[in-house]
């Protein structure tokens, strides 16, 4: 591209260059990693970079960071060292007494993490079915509000809630929106485009992609005293993303809108395959035309739907978890958004205390051939269901 020219690359094409990134020494394409943890003043005894210690990040954390801003059309975006990580700053940063507006059935660490602030008598929660609007605007109305929580598709039944309604609730009622889009990262949805106050997302999985990190990043146009707060709560926690982890959350994102395509094209296919299957009760994915958040999935995804679904086995608990064990090609393990495919019995891995139905298996589609995830699945179905 010429200096003059006036053609904006697409996002597609920076992402994949991290941003087109060239280290000025050496000429390399890869960005390198600066693993210190402290940095030497200037001749001032001025700080050289915002970052003056490991805790308030790195020279290959902000490279991270600014590719990440450059997906969500954000102003700001921070990295931490774990999704978790990222999610217990926002709660933290809340003055004492603030009133969070939840889903009943999310992100069990999430959820487990407000219900304990709440237990302590840090917040108070009211909860809300995820996707029902009257219910979240209800629950929003109950007392004044800080903070409204959506995760969209909500996990593991994948309801989708519709960002823009979901903002403009909260900001009639003074609150700020918190959007949880991991399962459709900002290739497919950018929840700040919609309104969202802040986008989070765990970047453990599709950003990455690649199963070896933990790191979560919230996004933001808008900047002020409650960001620096947050800011602060990575700072004085430890919580800032530790530079290998970011070098390999950067090599990730550069496949990121190749591996999404793959995953959703997969999934779609899956999820065609098994709807109405005699040995499922459901099949849970926005994708399909059937389900009810299809239209605002299509609207939010720019119809892409996401890599996440759910099925219901029939027949017992254990029918599922043997479904579970007969697979061959989808390993048993838990997290999202990998190459790789995985299932689980989420009851299991969430307990019993977690509001899931005990028979739902929810599947991350990697980037595997369809039809051999498909037969892997018809298969397990086949062998939990033969008599003992």
């Amino acid at each position: 591209m010429t200096e003059n020219s006036n053609r904006k690359l697409s996002i597609q094409t920076r992402v994949a260059q991290a941003l087109h990134f060239v280290e000025a020494e050496t000429g390399a394409v890869v960005p390198s990693i600066q693993p210190a943890a402290t940095y030497a003043r200037d001749e001032n005894y001025e700080v050289r970079k915002p970052y003056w210690y490991r805790r308030d990040g790195s020279q290959t954390t902000a490279h991270a960071e600014a590719v990440i801003a450059e997906m969500e059309d954000a102003t700001e975006s921070l990295l931490f060292a774990s999704g978790m990580s990222a999610c217990t700053a926002v709660i933290e940063h809340l003055p004492t007494g603030s009133h969070i507006v939840a889903p009943k059935v999310m992100y069990h660490g999430v959820l487990a993490q407000i219900q304990n602030y709440a237990a302590n008598g840090r917040v108070t929660v009211s909860y809300y079915t995820a996707g029902n609007l009257a219910e979240l605007e209800s629950a929003v109305a109950a007392q004044p509000t800080t903070l409204v929580w959506v995760e969209t598709p909500n996990n593991p039944n994948w309801e989708v809630t519709d960002i823009q309604a979901a903002a403009d609730i909260a900001h009639a009622a003074g609150a700020k929106l918190v959007a949880d889009c991991t399962g459709t990262p900002p290739s497919m949805t950018k929840a700040l485009d919609f309104g969202a106050d802040i986008s989070f997302h765990s970047a453990t999985k599709y950003l990455n992609g690649h199963s070896d990190i933990t790191a979560g990043v919230l996004s933001v146009r808008e900047t002020g005293k409650y960001w620096d707060d947050i800011c602060m709560v990575r700072k004085l926690h430890g919580t800032a993303l530790h530079s290998f982890d970011a070098w390999l959350l950067i090599r990730g994102m550069r496949t990121l809108f190749l591996r999404v395509e793959r995953s959703c094209k997969n999934t779609m296919a899956i999820a065609t395959h098994f709807e109405g299957h005699p040995l499922l009760e459901a099949v849970l994915y926005p994708g399909l035309a059937s389900d009810p958040g299809h239209e605002v999935a299509k609207r939010q995804t720019n119809g892409q739907f996401g890599g996440m679904m759910s099925i219901i086995v029939k027949g017992t608990e254990q029918t599922a978890i043997d479904t579970t064990r007969f697979c061959e090609l989808f390993y048993p393990a838990t997290s999202l958004g990998g190459v790789e495919s995985l299932v689980e019995h989420r009851k299991t891995v969430s307990g019993d205390g977690f509001p899931v139905h005990p028979r739902l298996l929810r599947l991350s589609i990697g980037i595997e051939d369809a039809d051999d995830l498909i037969y892997d699945i018809e298969q397990a179905l086949t062998r939990a269901n033969q008599p003992v």
